[in-house]
């Protein structure tokens, strides 16, 4: 079976500590595949195409941008899985979901309807000692959004680290972020091959949501 794969990837701390697991067990990564919506900024984590596309350049991966409008979502995201499998030769596609099962199912579904094979290298591992272990590995990634109920918006532009994660326990929340709580970019690491520069241009916050805008 080909080692080549693709990578689920949103720029955050759970995707790139499996594109380092999936290499370090000798895959070969041929692309990261980030979705976008109808603007310039990717899903969920809302980082910057240039900025992304910087990533990719210091990953030395391939990069494919999914335009997955709201109401289009799953159609877009399998026709870019298809596309991306016949591109590179790639039959497997990794995800960086750890134990919501809601999360895994959508996974495996849209690999399947793409006929490629899913894997989630994190799955059903401890929250606390996969992120512990991002850190330990050298990886560094800034706070870039969070859920203002339950972490305030001073958390914002802050580096991952084991003393924020002490903090981060303090508020009530899960240090993994794994229910949405916050979300990271990841700017260098053990598979970087320099630092990826950025700025913090302003800080923002809604209702629901702080978050930085960063280029």
């Amino acid at each position: 079976m080909s080692k080549n794969f693709i990578m689920a990837y949103s720029c955050g701390k759970d995707s790139t500590l499996t594109l380092y697991r999936m290499i370090e067990r000798g895959y070969k990564p041929v692309c990261i595949l980030v979705t976008t919506g109808d603007g310039e900024d990717s899903w969920f984590h809302g980082i910057n195409k240039n900025l992304v596309k910087k990533v990719s350049e210091s990953l030395g991966i391939d990069l494919l941008f999914a335009n997955c409008s709201a109401d289009k979502y799953e159609e877009n995201f399998v026709s870019a899985l298809k596309e991306a499998s016949d591109r590179y030769d790639a039959k497997l596609c990794a995800f960086g979901d750890i134990d919501i099962e809601l999360h895994r199912k959508w996974d495996l579904d849209m690999c399947k309807k793409a006929e490629i094979e899913g894997i989630l290298p994190l799955w059903n591992e401890d929250r606390e000692k996969l992120t512990l272990e991002f850190i330990k590995r050298g990886f560094k990634a800034v706070i870039k959004k969070v859920r203002l109920d339950i972490l305030n918006e001073d958390f914002l532009g802050k580096i991952l680290d084991e003393d924020l994660i002490i903090d981060i326990k303090k508020a009530g929340s899960d240090v993994c972020g794994e229910n949405g709580e916050y979300h990271t970019f990841v700017f260098d690491g053990p598979i970087f091959k320099e630092k990826v520069q950025f700025n913090v241009i302003e800080k923002k916050t809604n209702e629901k949501y702080g978050e930085i805008t960063i280029n």
